[in-house]
């Protein structure tokens, strides 16, 4: 069974900053991609960012150019989503995702992120 831990949430002013980590208790080798999805109240979780093992990426089209995917360069099965400018309605729970190469999926608790006006 793969764990994923992330952190990193909480309270925000609109147009503050978070960082989210996540880290699977899985090899690198044997991760195909890792991302992030968001649920907000009432609607349906949804992909915020994913990062592919040959480190291409791919955002909703309303965080593309506030929010960052990335990898740790040395421990590639820890991912981060930097986010920037944040506004009120990206007020959501943060789920951290990841694929392996044996199709298997696994999501992590989610983290609280709230953005007040």
């Amino acid at each position: 069974q793969v764990q994923l831990v992330e952190s990193g949430g909480g309270l925000v002013q609109a147009g503050g900053s978070l960082r989210l980590s996540c880290a699977a208790s899985v090899s690198a080798l044997s991760i195909k991609s890792m991302g992030w999805y968001r649920q907000a109240p009432g609607k349906q979780r949804e992909l915020v960012a994913v990062i592919s093992v040959g480190s291409s990426t791919d955002y909703a089209g309303s965080v593309k150019g506030r929010f960052t995917i990335s990898r740790d360069n040395s421990a590639k099965n820890t991912v981060f989503l930097q986010m920037n400018t944040l506004k009120p309605e990206n007020t959501a729970v943060y789920y951290c995702n990841t694929v392996l190469w044996t199709s298997q999926e696994y999501w992590g608790q989610g983290t609280q992120v709230t953005v007040s006006t």
